[in-house]
């Protein structure tokens, strides 16, 4: 991650290093955090970042960064990541969990099985000399958090709580639970997928969950 300061680790200890290697790609990931707050609206690569969260903001500065540092790097923004060890379905495993309801509020997903997919993707098509500078990587089907969490009940055979609206559960939440309820965008895959022709693994939260369902590993007795 980012240092305090916004700068790169990695640029800031290596790019001498990295500058005598005949590097053909990096990929930078990042996040789509650095688009801010879009009220639920469809965000693309040519979107003008507005990131409101210090995480993001520094974000941004290190693809700025590397974007700068003459270095044949491709920015690769994702939403929130998941997977086997890694879902809804751990959340779901917990003994106590909540459902919070806050009408218009999605989140965008990506499964990791399609992070490397996409990585893979994008070093070959580089390769030919096809490198659009940012590329958002996300899935189909961006939804309310939710409806995430009872598709992920449905596939443990777990009954889950009435849900609790989001004002009562902000009282409860971790300022870092927070900062992710207070940003609402739709993030939109078309450069990736429709342009680029990369094919997603999981192209929506119910396949990427079922993969996950596949290799779960219950951690307690509910």
């Amino acid at each position: 991650p980012p240092e305090s300061t916004g700068e790169d680790p990695v640029l800031k200890t290596l790019t001498k290093q990295l500058k005598r290697i005949e590097l053909k790609w990096i990929g930078y990931l990042s996040t789509t955090g650095v688009y801010g707050d879009c009220n639920g609206q469809w965000v693309s690569e040519a979107t003008i970042p507005k990131p409101e969260q210090p995480r993001s903001q520094r974000r941004l500065a290190c693809e700025q960064a590397w974007l700068d540092s003459g270095l044949p790097v491709q920015i690769l923004r994702l939403p929130g990541i998941y997977g086997p060890g890694r879902s809804a379905l751990e959340t779901m495993n917990k003994k106590r969990i909540k459902i919070v309801s806050k009408p218009g509020q999605v989140f965008s997903r990506i499964h990791i099985d399609d992070i490397v997919g996409a990585v893979l993707h994008l070093i070959h098509l580089a390769n030919k000399g096809i490198k659009p500078l940012i590329i958002n990587v996300a899935d189909d089907l961006p939804i309310a958090n939710e409806e995430v969490l009872r598709f992920a009940g449905k596939l443990l055979g777990r009954s889950l709580p009435a849900s609790e609206s989001f004002e009562k559960a902000a009282t409860t939440m971790s300022p870092m639970a927070l900062s992710f309820w207070q940003e609402n965008r739709r993030i939109d895959n078309q450069l990736l997928c429709n342009q680029l022709g990369y094919q997603l693994m999981h192209p929506d939260y119910k396949s990427g969950l079922r993969d996950c369902f596949i290799q779960f590993q219950p951690t307690s007795k509910n």
